[in-house]
């Protein structure tokens, strides 16, 4: 029998590890410190992006000229962001899978197909949520990459592609992204995967996810596998 699907890549914050708006407010207390007030309703929409990337932008929306803004610049303000979210993920006791999102890991390994995590977060960041989840440890997964392992972050494919690699997988038609984001959405997409699928238990509602015209959207995990089961 052909394998349909060989390997899924979801996303982390906000689609198979809880987000309580805490990334969001982070971010905003770190440009605080700099000066700029901006309010969380204009972060979350960058919350998939790499967040450097994400910090260029809020900048640029604040009208500050693209001379000013620096890479040592944007850097300072991330690594304020990045000690925030290193403090906060290594004690919180609020570190929890979304719901169904292990028992959807193991859904797909009885069918045989490796999961793979990507996210915008750094290295750093995303190695003490995976280690203190004992997710590759414990086999639930079986890639895991961050936006600072690759050229440039979502929306760009490269994650996917370098997930691909680890897993041996060579036909992104055999491949399906999940996020909660816009930039989750259109990198399944600028990748080629067979699907690119939104879920709405993160940063965007249906709506939101609707406007970037995804394969599928779904409200919980549980609901991939029908999907998956239903491909022909």
């Amino acid at each position: 029998m052909i394998q349909p699907v060989e390997l899924v890549v979801f996303d982390i914050a906000g689609t198979t590890v809880e987000d309580n708006g805490e990334i969001a407010i982070a971010f905003q207390k770190a440009l605080q410190f700099f000066g700029y007030n901006i309010p969380v309703e204009k972060i979350n929409p960058l919350m998939g992006y790499k967040k450097t990337e994400a910090i260029e932008r809020l900048l640029k929306e604040q009208g500050i000229r693209k001379e000013e803004i620096s890479t040592g610049y944007i850097e300072k303000i991330h690594q304020l962001f990045l000690e925030s979210m290193i403090a906060f993920y290594s004690t919180t006791a609020q570190l929890n899978p979304l719901p169904f999102a292990e028992e959807v890991f193991a859904s797909l390994k009885e069918r045989n197909i490796l999961i793979g995590l990507d996210t915008g977060f750094s290295k750093e960041i995303t190695g003490i949520i995976i280690n203190r989840l004992g997710w590759l440890k414990d086999k639930k997964v079986d890639h895991v990459i961050s936006s600072n392992e690759v050229t440039a972050g979502r929306p760009f494919p490269y994650m996917i592609k370098e997930l691909m690699i680890r897993a041996k997988v060579k036909d992104v038609k055999k491949v399906i992204k999940v996020g909660d984001t816009e930039v989750d959405i259109n990198e399944g997409r600028n990748a080629g995967c067979l699907y690119s699928i939104g879920i709405t238990t993160g940063a965007f509602t249906k709506g939101q996810l609707a406007d970037h015209t995804p394969s599928f959207i779904i409200d919980h995990l549980k609901e991939l596998i029908p999907i998956i089961d239903n491909i022909q």
